[in-house]
């Protein structure tokens, strides 16, 4: 078996593993908190749903948590930066 780490693109997945786990973290935080907010919401004042504010302000939040994470992970991520780092050094020869 070959040692992983001796992959060129090992720090890469890693930090990429490491960011979808933050997301999930993120994510569970957020289903919980808000399951604990809509039960104070329905026993002390059912009739005012304000814990949706709450949930929508958050989720906006959790969102682009996850579009960073899995959608654009390549826009602006380690190999644009590399890619900018070639071209300016190019542009100072």
């Amino acid at each position: 078996m070959e040692d992983l780490k001796s992959d060129p693109r090992y720090e890469e997945a890693r930090r990429h593993v490491q960011d979808v786990r933050g997301f999930y973290a993120h994510l569970t935080v957020y289903v919980l908190v808000n399951a604990g907010l809509f039960a104070l919401n329905m026993l002390w004042s059912p009739g005012r749903i304000w814990f949706a504010w709450a949930t929508f302000g958050w989720g906006i939040g959790l969102a682009a948590h996850g579009v960073s994470v899995f959608a654009l992970r390549g826009w602006l991520g380690a190999e644009w930066e590399e890619r900018k780092i070639r071209n300016y050094l190019e542009r100072r020869k």
